[in-house]
């Protein structure tokens, strides 16, 4: 630290920088001990960051990069969604299925990118900016999934990979997706939402593939 910088601000984007190096969160304990601080200064970073959406707590108190980061260059949310954009198309395509990319924003999954495919006679509308809550439909589980801790070898071995709804956003619909994984700072996942009473076998496979591009394209 030098007299021309500023201590709190160097501790905030320490702060930013440790969130956006882990995938699962820390607590405020944790964050005190990697920035050497007490809590109660964790506290006040936290609080202040939070209020410009740059970060976000959990349920479980576990502080994460918000969504509010990518406000900060214009150009970052679009980039991100062209990014994606490729691998939705293929898989809208391929499935004969509307594609999503859904990030997390607070409690909620929203739709940044959407893709309808151009071969079908009927499909269903989902449009970008659409939310509901991580706890319902197929994006949002997905996500969820990803936050909970490895299982040890040998254990939970049926697990696929991949989130399988039904008419849990809206009636007749089912939903398949897989989070997004290894992208530093990013919470999402990719799906695909579909009139059917069951989703094809081969869909789950097929929406993690997509999943592994997209999250290829964004690191």
């Amino acid at each position: 630290m030098t007299a021309e910088t500023s201590q709190t601000l160097d501790r905030g984007l320490r702060v930013l920088k440790l969130l956006a190096d882990t995938d699962h969160g820390l607590t405020v304990t944790e964050l005190s001990h990697k920035l050497g601080v007490n809590r109660t200064v964790v506290y006040r970073l936290l609080a202040t960051l939070e209020q410009h959406a740059l970060v976000r707590r959990d349920l479980g108190g576990r502080a994460r990069v918000g969504l509010g980061v990518l406000g900060l260059g214009r150009q970052v949310h679009p980039l991100v969604r062209e990014a994606a954009m490729p691998a939705l198309r293929a898989l809208a395509e391929d499935i004969g299925a509307t594609a999503h990319l859904t990030l997390v924003d607070g409690a909620e999954a929203l739709a940044v990118a959407v893709v309808e495919p151009t071969w079908t006679d009927y499909h269903v509308a989902y449009r970008a900016g659409f939310r509901h809550p991580l706890e319902r439909g197929a994006a949002g589980k997905a996500i969820l999934s990803a936050r909970r801790p490895p299982q040890p070898s040998g254990q939970d071995a049926d697990t696929p990979g991949y989130t399988l709804t039904h008419g849990e956003l809206e009636a007749g619909a089912c939903g398949a997706a897989a989070p997004l994984l290894g992208v530093t700072g990013v919470e999402g996942s990719v799906g695909v939402v579909m009139l059917a009473d069951v989703v094809p076998e081969r869909v789950g496979e097929r929406v993690m593939h997509a999943a592994r591009e997209v999250a290829e394209a964004l690191r």
